[in-house]
């Protein structure tokens, strides 16, 4: 019949030959509203998934001239006799063993389980997530909306150009309007994740200088107060990386600066900095500081993970930045947490741009000087870029310029309230945050006993998610409160941390032991309530402190666990090294 399978084992996707029919049979196939894969003239793939029906098998067999196969079914390996799966990947044991799996059988059930599963969670629709670094905003039913969308959901990454034209539409508005707001000059939307933004502004720069005829340009400054992922960003892509001093303060120190380009004037590669900084302050430097870096030959890389306090305000492209990523699942409104998915685009400046990310299977989607792709699809997480174009729309300039003036005044309302309470560990000119304020609570700690897990559980008692306990600086807990809060919710909470304060106080009198206090004994469940009670304070104190009302209590379905014991316990399931010897 002309068709040829070139491989005996596969699983959802196969490749038939079909000798200079390649362009006809996938012509056949799309008038028959089904898209094949082209490989090349003689070639042509065909992916199947969980919603292939016998139907649609019949239809793609009659694209190929199949016509006379009798009925078509879709039968397992065991049914059919064809071994297509590789020997040893095979399944031969039980799958899908858990009860949930086998409990619920209508559509009641399944809603009944999955309202408990959210009565179980803490999330912005029951009130403030402080999460600091992690911008933890409103994400809008109107933007979310058109993600449900089957014109969005159900477009395949590899969807021929003409299926997918309002996609390119909005994907080229949206690069557009991120290269605009960021003062650069060409944005990719492939990177699905802040970490793969680091990423592919670090090749973009690797491959700058290589084309510069400096491939041993290889040194990556960063400061000591960077995120982590910067660091281990810089090492895939082949840099050595020099850590940058800070100052008391928690500013990026200069002089070390200068020192480290100094020694490494013929190699240097970048440096990475985030602003504002980690610790939360705009730091009067940076324009410096890039003028430092470009003078020893190296490129500057602004991570914009807190650009949720600069939007409308500042443009890292013109305080000194060469290439960013920036992060739509936070300042652009994809929602963010639970494990993505994310959109962690990249921009640089017209220099960078040729070595952005493209894409082997789709020439538009990079330069043809790029570095390959960083992401398996050519755009990216695309199905949920119509959030944040539908954020930037909705906003325009003056309100996204209005959002980012709320969010930092928010973190300076809150710091100021707080400051008589708890010390604010970093400040910048006057005295002032940006977008997030860090708590030092070590010296509490040393006096009292009482930790930042303490604080953190006995909030959740309070009606409130914990914010970000010991980043970047052990024992201080840092805060961000975002735009998305008004100025009700901003006193909530700073009232159950003055409330807390005060217990910590009691701890320090004398009143209550450390180990039997409210802090220490948080997060109060439903079920200890009605159990026994032997500890020193009343059940309305462990689960009504302060002002929490009743109504829409929130209870934490566990107590605490020992969250450092899996790391001081390790338990590899790898298989063991001698299983690889030949």
């Amino acid at each position: 019949r002309g068709v040829e399978v070139v491989h005996g084992r596969f699983f959802d996707t196969v490749t038939a030959r079909v000798p200079g029919r390649a362009d006809a049979v996938v012509a056949a196939a799309r008038e028959a509203g089904i898209n094949l894969g082209p490989v090349d003239a003689d070639h042509v793939r065909i992916a199947c998934d969980e919603v292939t029906t016998p139907e649609t098998l019949a239809d793609v067999l009659g694209a190929f001239g199949v016509t006379d196969t009798g009925p078509v079914t879709t039968a397992t390996t065991a049914d059919s006799g064809v071994g297509a799966l590789p020997d040893g990947l095979a399944r031969t044991s039980e799958y899908l063993t858990h009860q949930v799996f086998h409990t619920y059988h209508s559509e009641t059930a399944m809603l009944r389980y999955l309202r408990g599963l959210a009565d179980s969670d803490y999330a912005l629709d029951r009130g403030m997530i402080p999460l600091g670094s992690c911008t933890m905003k409103l994400n809008a039913t109107t933007e979310m909306e058109a993600v449900t969308w089957p014109e969005f959901a159900g477009v395949h990454p590899f969807a021929p150009s003409a299926d997918a034209e309002g996609y390119r539409v909005l994907i080229d508005q949206l690069s557009s309007w991120l290269a605009e707001v960021t003062g650069y000059d060409s944005v990719s939307l492939q990177p699905n994740a802040g970490s793969q933004g680091e990423l592919a502004g670090l090749l973009a720069i690797r491959a700058y200088h290589r084309a510069n005829g400096q491939p041993e340009r290889d040194v990556c400054l960063i400061p000591s107060s960077a995120h982590g992922t910067n660091a281990a960003s810089a090492v895939l892509a082949g840099m050595r990386v020099v850590v940058v001093a800070c100052t008391d303060n928690g500013d990026v120190d200069l002089d070390d600066l200068r020192a480290k380009v100094d020694k490494h004037r013929d190699t240097l590669s970048a440096i990475m900095v985030t602003y504002p900084s980690t610790h939360g302050v705009y730091e009067t430097g940076i324009t410096e500081l890039a003028e430092i870096v470009h003078a020893g030959g190296g490129q500057v890389y602004v991570d914009g993970a807190n650009l949720n306090a600069l939007l409308g305000l500042a443009k890292p492209g013109e305080f000194g930045g060469d290439v960013s990523h920036l992060n739509l699942h936070k300042t652009f409104c994809i929602p963010h947490g639970g494990g993505g998915p994310g959109v962690g685009p990249v921009a640089a400046r017209a220099h960078l741009a040729p070595y952005l990310p493209n894409h082997p299977m789709e020439p538009s989607a990079g330069p043809e000087t790029g570095v390959g792709p960083i992401s398996e699809a050519p755009f990216g997480s695309a199905s949920i870029l119509p959030i944040s174009w539908a954020y930037v729309r909705m906003m325009g300039a003056a309100g996204l310029t209005d959002a980012t003036q709320v969010a930092v005044l928010a973190a300076n309302y809150v710091a100021a309230r707080l400051a008589p309470h708890f010390p604010v560990l970093y400040t910048g000119r006057d005295g002032l945050v940006a977008h997030e304020c860090i708590l030092d609570l070590r010296g509490l700690t040393k006096e009292t006993g009482v930790t930042v897990d303490d604080v953190a559980k006995r909030l959740i008692d309070y009606g409130f998610h914990a914010p970000t306990m010991s980043f970047p600086v052990a024992g201080t807990l840092m805060m961000e409160p975002t735009e998305s809060e008004d100025l009700a919710e901003l006193d909530r909470f700073c009232d159950a941390m003055i409330a807390i304060r005060r217990e910590i106080d009691e701890v320090a009198a004398g009143t209550w032991d450390v180990e039997r206090s409210p802090l220490r004994g948080a997060p109060h469940t439903a079920e200890q309530l009605t159990g026994d009670w032997d500890l020193p304070y009343d059940r309305r104190t462990a689960v009504y402190p302060g002002r929490t009302r009743p109504k829409g209590k929130y209870f934490a379905p566990v107590r605490r666990i020992e969250g450092a014991y899996g790391d001081r316990n390790l338990v590899c399931s790898c298989p063991p090294v001698s299983s690889y010897e030949s």
